[in-house]
C-alpha cells in the first residue's frame, strides 16, 4: 500500500557567494570546453568498427523497428497513449495537492533497491518528487509497451529491451545537476564548485582513457598489486609467452598429496581470487591444506596477437599441469577454473577424453559456461555483424583493448556500475570511494585477435562445444602424458616443458622429426571425472541457467552449487562476511534450474568450506608440506611481473 507523501518544509535555495558563484561557472565553461574538444577528437565519437558512435546508429535502428510495429496498428498505439496520458493526468492532481502544501499518496514509486531515490528530498520536495514520479512513470509505461510489441523476433526484442534499458537510465533525474536534489545542495553549498571539480576529473578520465571513456569507479592510487593485493605467499615457479605460474607457501603442518591448478579467465587479472588477505580465495584454499599453483595470464600486445584457443591450452593450461606434476611428483592432478578459464578447462578434459588420456583428478568450475544457448546479454554483441566490427578492430592492432570488454559488461548494469559513478564524480565532484574489487575491474588486459576470434566465434556464436561440433587440432600421435628424460639430457624446467610441448603436438624438436596434427572433436560427455559447478543467483555474465545447462554436458557426477549475488561478489564471498547463502541439492534429479531450485536446501554462509570438503575427498592422504619451487626453480616472488602490466 502506498503511503502518503509528507509535505515537509524544503531548504531554502541560494547560493552563499554570488561572485565566487559566477568565477566558477566561468571556470566551468572553459573546462567543459576541454573536454567537448577531447571528446570530439576521441575514436568513439565517430562511426567506426565497434565505436560507441556505431552502437548508437544500431539503437536508433533498434527503436525504428520497434515504433514501425506500433504504427502499424494506430488502435493499439492510441490506446497506449491515452493510458500514459491518464497516468500523466493522476501525477498532475498529486503535484497540485503537494505544491499547494497537502498530502497525498503517490502515483508511483520506486524500488526499494533503487538508490538513485534515495535521498530524502525526492520525496519530501514536490519538485523532485514530481520529476522523479515523471521518470518512473514514462520508463515502466515504455517498458510495457516494449512488452507488448508484437511482430518482433527474439532477437531484435533483446536488443530493443538492451537499448531501452540504457536509454531510461541514462534519461533519470538523478542524472541532471537541476533535478538532483543532492546535487544542487552541494552546487549551492560551494557556489558551484563542485561541478568545477567534476568537470576536472571528467577531463583526467578523458585524458587517461584510451578508445572508450573510462569512468574511474575507484581511488586507484589506494591499491598496488602486491603491496595490498594479491599478497599471498608464493613463488613464480615456471614461465614461457603466455603465463606464469605461482606457487603458493604453505601454511599448514601437512598438506594434500593431490596438487590444486586455478586456471582463472584471460580477460582479466587472476588477483580478484586473490585480493586483501581477508578477501582471498587462495590463500582459503592454501590454508585448507592444498597445494596450490595459479595461472597468471600475459597482459598481450600486438606480439602475440597469433595465439590461438589452441596455444591457450596446449602452451597454457596443459603445460601449467605438466609443471605442477614436475614440480609435485603428482601425474594427475586437480584443476579450478573461473569463467572462461573454466570454459577452456573444460575444452581441454574433452580433448584429453578424446585421446584417452587422464591429467586431472577432479574439475571445479566457477560461474563456467559450456553451452551458451542461455548466454544472457552478451549475446548481444556476438552477432555476426558485431563480430565483423570487433575482428576489424583487432585486425589494425592485433588485440582487442581491455576497456571494450569492461564497459559491455558496464553496460549490462548501466544502474550500478555507470551512472552512480558520473553523479559522484561529475556532478557532486567526489573522489571515488576505494574499493579493491572495483580497482580489480579497472585493471583489464588485452584479448590476443586470434583467440579472442576463436572464442567469441565457437563459443557464444556457434555454440559449438555444447552441440558436439567444436574441433580442437592436437597432436596425431605419441602420449599426452609427458615422458621422463634423464636429467643429463633435460638440464632446465624450460627444457622440460619444450619436451612436453614437443610431445604434444606429436613431434620430437630434438630430433628433427615433426608429424601432422590431428583433429580431435570434443564431447562433454566423455568427460567422466568428478566435477563440482558453481553457479550464481544474479549473474549478468554466466547467467545461472546457462551454468547450470553447460553442467548437464559433463559425463560423470556433478556437484551443482548456487551462490548468492552475482558473477564477482557470489564468488569472492569468504566465510568470515557471511553475507550470501547458498543452495545445493541433487542435480541429476533436475533437468532446468527451475526444477533444481524446487528441490534444493539453503545453507547459510560462504560457499568455500563446502567446496573445500568436496575438494579434499578428492586430494588424497595428507602429506608434508611442499617448498616452491624445489624441483623447478625460483623464478621471482609473487605476485610475479606479468600480473604487473597495466593495459
Amino acid at each position: 500500500m502506498k503511503k502518503p507523501t509528507s509535505a515537509a518544509p524544503t531548504p531554502p535555495y541560494a547560493f552563499g557567494d554570488p561572485g565566487e558563484c559566477a568565477h566558477n561557472m566561468m571556470r566551468l565553461f572553459l573546462a567543459g570546453g576541454r573536454a567537448m574538444s577531447h571528446m570530439l577528437e576521441r575514436s568513439d565519437a565517430k562511426i567506426g568498427p565497434y565505436s560507441a558512435a556505431s552502437e548508437i546508429s544500431e539503437a536508433t535502428q533498434t527503436a525504428a523497428d520497434v515504433a514501425s510495429a506500433w504504427l502499424a496498428d494506430p488502435t493499439k498505439l492510441a490506446k497506449a497513449q491515452a493510458d500514459l496520458a491518464l497516468s500523466y493526468l493522476d501525477l498532475w492532481r498529486h503535484a497540485m495537492l503537494r505544491f499547494s502544501g497537502e498530502t497525498g499518496v503517490p502515483v508511483i514509486e520506486p524500488e526499494a533497491s533503487d538508490n538513485r531515490f534515495r535521498d530524502p528530498e525526492w520525496s519530501s520536495n514536490p519538485h523532485f518528487d514530481f520529476c522523479k514520479q515523471a521518470y518512473l512513470l514514462t520508463t515502466q509505461w515504455a517498458a510495457d509497451v516494449l512488452r507488448k510489441t508484437e511482430g518482433l523476433d527474439e532477437p531484435t526484442r533483446r536488443k530493443a529491451d538492451f537499448h531501452f534499458r540504457q536509454l531510461s537510465t541514462a534519461l533519470s533525474p538523478s542524472n541532471f545537476p537541476m533535478t538532483n536534489p543532492e546535487v544542487v545542495r552541494e552546487t549551492l553549498a560551494t557556489n558551484a564548485g563542485n561541478l568545477v571539480q567534476g568537470m576536472k576529473q571528467l577531463v583526467g578520465d578523458i585524458e587517461k582513457s584510451d578508445d572508450l571513456l573510462k569512468i574511474s569507479q575507484t581511488d586507484t592510487s589506494a591499491f598496488e598489486v602486491g603491496r595490498n593485493l594479491a599478497m599471498t605467499a608464493g613463488k613464480v615457479v615456471f614461465q614461457n609467452d603466455i603465463f606464469q605460474l605461482i606457487q603458493y607457501a604453505p601454511s599448514t603442518k601437512s598438506v594434500h598429496a593431490t596438487p590444486l591448478l586455478v586456471v582463472p579467465p584471460w580477460i582479466n587479472k587472476y588477483y580478484i581470487l586473490d585480493l586483501t588477505p581477508a578477501k582471498s580465495f587462495l590463500k582459503f584454499a592454501v590454508d585448507q591444506g592444498f597445494t596450490v599453483f595459479v595461472i597468471s595470464w600475459v597482459n598481450p600486445d600486438e606480439r602475440l596477437a597469433h595465439k590461438t584457443f589452441e596455444d591457450y591450452m596446449f602452451e597454457g593450461l596443459l603445460t601449467a599441469a605438466d609443471a605442477v606434476a614436475r614440480e609435485t611428483g603428482v601425474a594427475t592432478i586437480n584443476a579450478l577454473g573461473y569463467c572462461i578459464g573454466g570454459t577452456l578447462l573444460a575444452s581441454t578434459l574433452a580433448y584429453l577424453a578424446a585421446r584417452g588420456k587422464e591429467r586431472f583428478r577432479s574439475a571445479t568450475f566457477l560461474t563456467t559456461q559450456l553451452d551458451f544457448t542461455f548466454a544472457g546479454d552478451l549475446t548481444l554483441f556476438t552477432t555476426d555483424s558485431h563480430l565483423d566490427q570487433i575482428d576489424a578492430l583487432m585486425a589494425e592492432r592485433g588485440y582487442l583493448d581491455g576497456s571494450r570488454i569492461a564497459s559491455v559488461f558496464n553496460m549490462m548494469r548501466p544502474k550500478d556500475l555507470i551512472w552512480p559513478y558520473v553523479v559522484n564524480n561529475y556532478l557532486l565532484g567526489k573522489k571515488p570511494f576505494p574499493f579493491d574489487i572495483l580497482y580489480w575491474n579497472q585493471d583489464s588486459t588485452r584479448m590476443p585477435a586470434a583467440n579472442h576470434k576463436f572464442y567469441l566465434r565457437e563459443f557464444y556464436n556457434a555454440n559449438r562445444l555444447a552441440k558436439g561440433e567444436l574441433v580442437i587440432t592436437g597432436a596425431k600421435s605419441g602420449p599426452l602424458e609427458p615422458v621422463a628424460p634423464s636429467i643429463g639430457d633435460l638440464a632446465t624446467h624450460e627444457d622440460h616443458i619444450d619436451f612436453y610441448l614437443s610431445q604434444t603436438r606429436g613431434e620430437d624438436r630434438r630430433a628433427g622429426r615433426e608429424s601432422a596434427p590431428d583433429r580431435v572433436r570434443l564431447d562433454l560427455k566423455a568427460v567422466t571425472l568428478p566435477t563440482y559447478e558453481l553457479a550464481t543467483k544474479e549473474d549478468h555474465i554466466a547467467p545461472a541457467k546457462s551454468v547450470f545447462a553447460g553442467a548437464q554436458l559433463f559425463g560423470g557426477p556433478v556437484e551443482f552449487v548456487l551462490a548468492g549475488s552475482g558473477h564477482i561478489a557470489g564468488v569472492v564471498n569468504p566465510p568470515e562476511k557471511v553475507k550470501y547463502q547458498f543452495w545445493t541439492g541433487a542435480s541429476s534429479a533436475a533437468e532446468t534450474l527451475e526444477q533444481w531450485m524446487a528441490k534444493a536446501e539453503a545453507q547459510p554462509g560462504s560457499w568455500w568450506p563446502h567446496w573445500a570438503a568436496w575438494l579434499a575427498k578428492h586430494s588424497g592422504a595428507m602429506i608434508p608440506p611442499r617448498t616452491p619451487g624445489a624441483a623447478l626453480g625460483v623464478i621471482e616472488d609473487a605476485p610475479g611481473s606479468y600480473v604487473k602490466v597495466q593495459a
